[in-house]
């Protein structure tokens, strides 16, 4: 992955200001809805979330709304 994954599900209000931040950060990533993919859910769930956002990325993977991992990616470069 060369970029971030944004797990989202709809009417998520930490997903909307995850996906604010990662703009206004300028790190480049991809959107998957839960609601509408099961084997993405089943992933999400496997690393243990149950709750979104859930952020991946190469090395790492959190949940929730989390500006200073957020200011972290975009400083690596993500």
């Amino acid at each position: 992955m060369s970029n971030a994954t944004l797990y989202t599900t709809p009417g998520c209000p930490q997903c909307m200001v995850t996906e604010i931040a990662l703009e206004k950060n300028g790190v480049q990533y991809d959107v998957v809805d839960l609601a509408t993919n099961a084997e993405a859910l089943e992933r999400v769930k496997a690393m243990g979330y149950m709750q979104a956002p859930v952020i991946e990325t190469d090395d790492d993977h959190w949940s929730g709304f989390q500006p200073d991992k957020i200011a972290a990616l975009a400083k690596a470069g993500v």
